[in-house]
C-alpha cells in the first residue's frame, strides 16, 4: 500500500467564491502512480469546503451563491462576529454545512467522477485568501 502527499495553493477572492480544482487534483493523483484507491482532498481553514458539482457557469457564479445566502444570510447577526469582532459568522456557518473535506475512489488510475462532475472549492470568507487543500492518496 502506498501512501502520497501533496497540497495545492490558490488564491480566491472570497464571498463563495467557487473555484473547479479538478484539474490540479487530477494532475496530484497522476505525480502519485496510484492505480486504485482513495483520494481525499482537505481544504485547511474554517471558512471554506469541498463538494463536487457540475462546473458549468450558472451553477458557480449564481446558484451556488444564492443558495448560500438563502441558508446562511451575509446580513443576519452571528454571535461569532460579538466574540472577534469580525464579520465573517456567516462564513463559518456556511463551510461547516458543506465540510472540509471530499474523498473519491481512483479506479485504474482516475478519479471515479462523473461526465458532469468536477471538485470544486468555495471559498466563504469575506476576502480575498490563499488557500491550501491538502491531497493524500492511499493505494497501488
Amino acid at each position: 500500500m502506498t501512501t502520497y502527499s501533496d497540497r495545492i495553493q490558490l488564491q480566491t477572492q472570497g464571498n463563495t467564491d467557487v473555484r473547479d480544482v479538478t484539474e490540479a487534483i487530477t494532475g496530484v493523483l497522476h505525480d502519485s502512480n496510484v492505480r486504485h484507491g482513495l483520494l481525499t482532498a482537505f481544504v485547511i481553514g474554517s471558512t471554506a469546503g469541498l463538494t463536487t458539482t457540475e462546473a458549468e457557469p450558472g451553477l458557480l457564479t449564481h446558484d451556488l451563491k444564492a443558495f448560500y445566502e438563502r441558508i446562511a444570510p451575509t446580513d443576519e447577526y452571528y454571535k461569532h462576529e460579538a466574540t472577534w469582532h469580525d464579520d465573517n459568522g456567516h462564513s463559518h456557518v456556511r463551510a461547516s454545512s458543506l465540510g472540509p473535506s471530499l474523498t473519491v475512489p481512483i479506479v485504474d488510475g482516475a478519479l471515479t467522477l462523473g461526465t458532469w462532475q468536477q471538485i470544486v472549492l468555495l471559498d466563504f470568507d469575506t476576502r480575498p485568501r490563499e488557500r491550501t487543500i491538502v491531497i493524500q492518496i492511499l493505494g497501488t
